[in-house]
């Protein structure tokens, strides 16, 4: 038993002089890089969980209107003149102010349709760091098949990194809640109720569905869309918490921040604190023990069709979890997964990790599943991409071709990629001319000597737009009631002001 002990002494020891190391090493490095700066330390104040399940939509964007205001004041307006510049988002002088565009997409929204009442009412719940641009193209194809789409920005996002520092997952829940109860108020059941969620937006909307399995007072939804859903993240991210240990010293205030960025994206954070990193494990692990519950309970049948697209490549999430974590689970209730493989074209071969080349054969053995599975993959000869679809239940495969190919020199989809056409204004690939958000991120054709621009090549040269976006939203509108005709024009119109009426406006037309 002495032994055991001392064993057990020594390992404990050894572990705490591990952690000791760890920390020593996170306050050294905390001192290295760019300093903090005004947007790093001003937190605007959101609702809380609480104040949002009592609030209504119109109290929702009244309290963000303040929060936008107080930005204004206490970030825009007292910036050093070295912080003046035309990469700053937060400068009123730069190209990528997001006040000057038509349209702030930081901020949540409502996008009605055209004529007559909603057929239907969609939730769009974005991502960790990002804002409501991120799913606008799927809204508008929402709404142009009749439904009412409310887009809500999820607290601590869209106004500065520093929020992320202040946040906890249970609010982004609640603004889930809040955003479901002005769809469903909008466009009351029995018509079809759907939630879209891109990232860590795909969690909220997952725990959102699994609460209102055994919470009858919450509406069910009746289909859920994910788009590159973090259902599970690495293991290292449950020990993010301690790399901000040292922050509780100020001189080490820089270890609370995983990445110190400049912020020249106008709808998207650079910057990274460790608390967001902390705040999305414990999220995606309340989902994994819910999922795990449930499943053992026989209480998945409650849950809605999920229909899920994910890169097999993705860096930012694990797509083993997908499967793991929440495929493996769900009964057969139609059920979809889709996965874009990586362009397997001869000339990237040689370059490709053997890793990266098994990956989609060891995500799926063969096996009799309970949900139909569609890959997007291509069979390296150049001609075209292919979907080869396995109906839930079947093992007999169908396939055709897509007519879409991956663009020269990409070697595959990423995380970030799968809600953004090609012709995005911000992050495609071939950006159209009709917006301008003062950059094109995605379209840049970086070749030069590092340590030149202000940021790293990797993370401008990731793939930032999906070829394949056409094809992703007509999975999604299969789903949705047929496209009403066009009405017949009068004969005879009489005049209206009617064209003065802003699409999609964020003024409440229902009390």
């Amino acid at each position: 038993m002495k032994r055991v002990a001392r064993i057990i002494n020594w390992t404990l020891a050894l572990l705490g002089a591990l952690a000791i190391a760890f920390l020593l090493f996170r306050a050294y490095d905390s001192r290295r890089g760019p300093p903090l700066e005004i947007w790093h330390k001003y937190a605007p104040r959101e609702l809380t969980a609480e104040q949002m399940d009592a609030a209504s939509w119109d109290d929702y964007l009244a309290a963000e209107a303040t929060l936008f205001s107080a930005i204004r004041e206490n970030v825009t307006k007292r910036l050093e003149p070295d912080e003046q510049v035309p990469f700053n988002r937060y400068f009123e002088g730069s190209p990528v102010y997001p006040g000057h565009f038509a349209r702030d997409w930081n901020r949540s929204y409502i996008l009605e349709p055209e004529g007559g009442a909603p057929s239907g009412a969609v939730v769009m719940l974005h991502g960790l760091t990002d804002s409501p641009y991120s799913l606008r193209h799927i809204a508008a194809r929402y709404r142009d098949r009749g439904f009412v789409v409310v887009a809500i920005r999820l607290p601590a996002h869209g106004t500065t990194p520093a929020a992320l520092t202040q946040v906890h997952w249970p609010d982004w829940v609640a603004a889930a809640r809040l955003a479901v109860r002005e769809a469903r108020k909008r466009a009351p059941a029995p018509s079809p109720l759907h939630i879209v969620g891109f990232s860590n937006g795909g969690t909220i909307a997952l725990k959102y569905a699994l609460d209102a399995v055994e919470n009858k007072s919450l509406a069910q939804a009746d289909r859920i869309v994910l788009i590159s859903p973090m259902v599970g993240v690495t293991r290292l991210a449950r020990f993010a918490g301690l790399a901000g240990l040292p922050a509780i010293l100020p001189a080490f205030a820089k270890a609370a921040w995983l990445s110190v960025m400049p912020e020249f994206n106008p709808f998207k954070y650079n910057s990274f604190p460790v608390n967001g990193a902390r705040q999305s494990y414990l999220l995606t692990n309340s989902l994994q023990t819910l999922v795990a519950s449930y499943a053992r309970r026989d209480r998945l049948a409650g849950l809605p069709p999920v229909l899920t697209f994910q890169s097999v490549m993705d860096f930012t999430v694990s797509t083993p979890a997908v499967l793991s974590g929440l495929y493996d689970h769900l009964p057969a209730n139609g059920s979809e997964l889709v996965l874009f493989d990586l362009n397997r074209n001869a000339k990237f071969g040689p370059l490709f990790r053997a890793s990266a080349e098994t990956k989609l054969s060891r995500l799926l053995p063969s096996a009799v599943r309970n949900y139909s599975l569609a890959i997007v993959t291509n069979d390296g000869e150049g001609s075209g991409e292919v979907e080869r679809v396995v109906e839930a239940g079947g093992t007999s495969e169908r396939r055709r071709r897509l007519g879409v190919d991956y663009p020269d020199g990409v070697f595959s989809l990423s995380h970030v990629a799968l809600p953004f056409p090609l012709d995005d204004s911000l992050y495609g690939l071939t950006p159209a001319s009709t917006e301008d958000f003062g950059v094109h991120l995605g379209a840049l054709d970086l070749r030069g000597e590092r340590g030149t621009l202000i940021v790293s090549l990797d993370s401008l040269s990731r793939m930032s737009s999906n070829p394949f976006f056409n094809y992703l939203a007509e999975k999604i509108e299969a789903h949705l009631p047929p496209k009403a005709p066009p009405a017949a024009e009068s004969p005879a119109p009489a005049k209206s002001n009617d064209g003065a009426k802003e699409q999609g406006s964020r003024k409440t037309r229902r009390k």
